[in-house]
């Protein structure tokens, strides 16, 4: 009998073994991959509903504090307004109804030339000041669009593209903006490519480029697009009532 009651005992710490060890990975992967993903910055202000889609398809929606992680799809909703700071202490504002994919995002404090920096812009505006890699190696960092490359000398910049959903935006002249790429230098310089030509863009220039068969041109001022913020997101000023608390959810999976 004793030898029969220790083999059912020898059997029930096995099968209790692999249950552990194959249920523990499903439990992981119930989070998604974004559980093993680095987080490269943090959202730091937020006025609005700002979600995200992780490169392994999950979905959440994130609030102050949440981490932006390499790979994610950032899209903000109407009237929704965004901060977040990344790990180079670069800092990146969206606009309402702007969509922008974090592609790259790699720091190595001791190894400069494994910097990369590749941000996507796929629709709306943003603004973006550059953290440590732009300031020692200002070619790993660029900025995508759907009419050209951005890509920065150390620099505050905004960008704006439109397609027919501009009309809210302000401008010098009062008319609603071109469609297009439309940028703003702050501080610094940037370089806007694409296929058609080159154009740098120096602090307190405009520049515009309609499409990726157009050649980037500066504008004057009086016809330039400024990228605006509100005071409360743009500086820094503590979040409002109305701004999310929650921290990072990124086992919300759809």
């Amino acid at each position: 009998m004793k030898r029969v009651i220790n083999t059912i005992h020898w059997r029930d710490r096995s099968m209790f073994r692999l249950t552990r060890q194959f249920l523990f990975p499903l439990a992981m992967l119930g989070c998604g991959s974004s559980v093993y993903a680095q987080s490269v910055g943090t959202v730091t202000h937020l006025s609005g509903v700002l979600t995200v889609k992780h490169a392994d398809g999950s979905t959440a929606v994130l609030g102050v504090k949440s981490s932006i992680l390499q790979g994610d799809t950032l899209v903000t909703e109407a009237n929704t307004y965004t901060r977040m700071k990344f790990v180079d202490d670069g800092e990146m504002v969206l606009r309402p109804s702007s969509q922008v994919v974090v592609k790259s995002y790699v720091y190595d404090v001791d190894h400069p030339e494994k910097d990369s920096v590749a941000i996507q812009l796929v629709n709306g505006g943003l603004r973006s000041v550059t953290g440590l890699i732009g300031k020692r190696n200002h070619d790993a960092v660029s900025f995508e669009t759907p009419t050209g490359t951005i890509g920065v000398r150390g620099t505050h910049f905004g960008a704006l593209f439109c397609q027919n959903d501009c009309g809210s935006v302000p401008t010098p002249n009062g008319n609603t903006p071109q469609n297009g790429l439309h940028i703003d230098v702050a501080q610094g310089a940037v370089v806007l490519t694409n296929p058609a030509g080159q154009q740098i863009l120096q602090t307190g220039q405009f520049g515009y480029v309609a499409n990726l068969n157009t050649q980037p041109v500066v504008i004057p001022p009086t016809h330039g697009v400024p990228v605006t913020m509100p005071l409360a997101i743009s500086k820094n000023a503590p979040p409002n009532a109305n701004s999310a608390t929650s921290t990072n959810v990124d086992c919300v999976v759809q």
